[in-house]
């Protein structure tokens, strides 16, 4: 992981989008602090696009997605979106209704077991909101040790689920989508663009594990400085490292892709044809 200074200018400049997980990248402390809020907003005057993409639950989301200066929220590690609309917010689904209905029902099922035979476990608190996924906490409000973290991880995988481990939660699902998936999607659904065609205007910025496929996909990826937490569980690595943690860490992101902006008169420089 190179410091993020050593990202060329020229590479920043093409920069036309940002990706970011939210918990503990555009979080401190379990809250969004005021610089992080601002910062979103300067990207976007600056006619940048923004798109969280998240582990955390739909409804958790709704009020962020009417508040910040985004594009969209891509919840339930791709699964779900919320854009904004002159009506109010609109949600956008993956999955058709009868299969998330399904897979609902299997997956409180697999919660209950997880909670049964994993000594501490316990279902998020953020789970009323969740509509395509179940998480279990491990470092929000509880603290489950590494090997119960991976216990779980191994129960949700032998029940045919996908799961993967942020920096607080241990999501599962039914599906075939994950964060990277949900951004493609996304990309397509909001601007009718091939986000694969495009990677050169894109960074993604994360914290954890359940950002290495992102890590992998991107040529520009940023993790926050306490993505060094799990350094030694990542497979891929982001290509570089901010100096702050956390928000401070999304801010310096920030700046230096505003850096090598120069000022535009009511200009949206759009995404490259």
């Amino acid at each position: 992981m190179l410091p993020l200074r050593a990202w060329p200018a020229a590479a920043r400049e093409r920069i036309r989008g940002v990706l970011t997980d939210i918990d503990d990248t555009l979080t401190t402390e379990g809250v969004v602090p005021q610089e992080v809020v601002d910062a979103l907003a300067r990207l976007r005057d600056a006619g940048l696009h923004v798109i969280p993409i998240t582990g955390r639950p739909v409804g958790w989301s709704e009020p962020f997605a009417r508040q910040w200066a985004v594009d969209a929220i891509v919840a339930e590690n791709g699964a779900v979106a919320l854009t904004r609309t002159a009506q109010g917010l609109r949600k956008l689904y993956l999955q058709d209704a009868a299969t998330r209905a399904a897979n609902f029902a299997r997956m409180q099922q697999v919660a209950q077991r997880v909670v049964r035979e994993v000594p501490g476990a316990t279902i998020s608190t953020d789970s009323p909101g969740r509509e395509t996924d179940i998480a279990i906490d491990h470092s929000e409000y509880a603290h489950l040790p590494q090997e119960r973290i991976d216990a779980v991880v191994a129960l949700m995988r032998s029940e045919g689920m996908n799961a993967t481990v942020s920096s607080i939660h241990v999501n599962g699902w039914y599906g075939d989508h994950n964060k990277l998936a949900g951004a493609r999607w996304i990309v397509r659904q909001l601007f009718d663009r091939d986000l694969d065609a495009e990677l050169d205007a894109w960074v993604y910025v994360g914290d954890s594990t359940n950002d290495v496929l992102m890590f992998q996909h991107f040529p520009h990826s940023v993790g926050v400085a306490n993505i060094r937490r799990f350094e030694d569980q990542l497979a891929f690595k982001p290509r570089y490292v901010t100096e702050g943690e956390r928000g401070a860490g999304f801010c310096e992101l920030a700046g230096a892709i505003l850096s090598t902006r120069h000022s535009r008169e009511g200009g949206n420089p759009g995404l490259p044809d």
